[in-house]
């Protein structure tokens, strides 16, 4: 066992009370400071208490309303149950958002996508893949992120009058969890944008030498940055980074161009795609502490459960429920870092960043309803 793996295995035995002190504080001491957010816990999940917890919230939203969630991977068991929205979906008449997929598959195209939802049971309310119609640009000046001025977002994104946060909180193998920051950023992102996350701005070919010439790709490109003359390449200079070549080559030929990203740049993308969505419409956030694995839905393979199911929390605040979140996983793993030890990526970073951008306090009151 290498010496950061058995540091890892280490801080698992620590208490979870030395992790959480610093970030939670007692409800008995809470009188409304500005610097602490309140998070609403509930155990029991259950469709009743997924209502309960919006309406505790106490938000007035009006007019068009979406509820952003994951239908699920082909094959993936570990997606939550689409029952668990029934009663929240049909008070707030709204809508399922999600968007395309970057990699091939059943939810990289609209059509197969919405087939794949309704398999996985979510038939009782409107589905909208917010790209669709294609993706717009939003400009990100005077937002002082560091790695984008523009976020590739799906073009039905500004349809909606606010947005309910619906995320399943559990473990991935690159971001190190997946909760509310990861639901809008990749959630909300076109497969442009996903790729502008995940790698560069345009893709790479892989063996062109097995390219069979047949135009799917050259005659799909928007930005005709695709030439089959002297063999099949990409003209840089032109490219959008939309991905539709990736979609669009029967032989799979097209994938996000690999980078070594440095640090937390990862984690950083993520935010700032997340931070854009945030800023531009009225927002609450609900995750679902349940099915708790190392990987996302988006595996079709995803490992069983690495810990108990632990309720559900609600915020009006993305950093507070973020660390809430963590902290409650903490506790029932009883490890300092479950996902560092499950997923071997500690995802803490997000947090920290979506504090210093301004999008919460890491500081919160835990509200247990009974």
């Amino acid at each position: 066992m290498n010496m950061k793996k058995t540091m890892t295995v280490l801080f698992c035995f620590l208490f979870f009370s030395f992790v959480a002190s610093a970030q939670r504080i007692d409800e008995k001491d809470y009188n409304g400071q500005k610097d602490v957010s309140v998070v609403y816990f509930i155990r029991e999940i259950t469709p009743e208490n997924v209502l309960k917890l919006y309406e505790t919230l106490d938000v007035d939203f009006k007019g068009k309303t979406a509820v952003k969630l994951h239908f699920g991977e082909d094959g993936n068991k570990n997606y939550l149950d689409p029952e668990l929205t029934r009663p929240l979906m049909q008070k707030m008449k709204a809508t399922w958002v999600e968007t395309n997929v970057l990699y091939v598959g059943k939810r990289r195209f609209t059509d197969s996508h919405i087939k794949l939802a309704k398999e996985h049971g979510f038939t009782f309310a409107p589905i909208d893949i917010l790209d669709s119609d294609g993706e717009i640009d939003i400009p990100t000046d005077g937002m002082g992120l560091k790695h984008f001025k523009k976020v590739k977002y799906g073009k039905h994104f500004m349809d909606y009058d606010n947005y309910i946060i619906y995320s399943h909180f559990k473990g991935h193998g690159s971001a190190g969890f997946g909760g509310a920051i990861k639901n809008m950023a990749m959630g909300f992102a076109s497969p442009g944008g996903k790729m502008a996350q995940h790698a560069a701005d345009f893709p790479q070919i892989n063996n062109p030498e097995k390219c069979v010439a047949c135009g799917n790709c050259v005659n799909n490109c928007p930005a005709e940055a695709l030439s089959l003359e002297g063999g099949i390449h990409i003209d840089t200079t032109k490219c959008i980074g939309c991905a539709k070549c990736t979609a669009e080559c029967p032989l799979r030929l097209f994938s996000p161009k690999k980078v070594s990203l440095e640090g937390d740049t990862f984690l950083e993308r993520l935010v700032e795609y997340a931070y854009v969505g945030w800023s531009k419409k009225p927002m609450v956030f609900i995750n679902v502490l349940a099915n708790i694995s190392a990987v996302c839905d988006c595996s079709s393979n995803a490992p069983k459960p690495f810990t108990e199911d632990i309720g559900m929390v609600a915020s009006k605040d993305i950093v507070a429920i973020e660390q809430a979140s963590f902290d409650l996983v903490a506790e029932g793993h009883k490890c300092e870092d479950p996902f560092l030890k499950e997923s071997g990526k500690s995802g803490l970073p997000q947090i920290d960043y979506a504090s210093k951008l301004g999008m919460g306090n890491k500081k919160y009151v835990l509200i247990e309803i009974k």
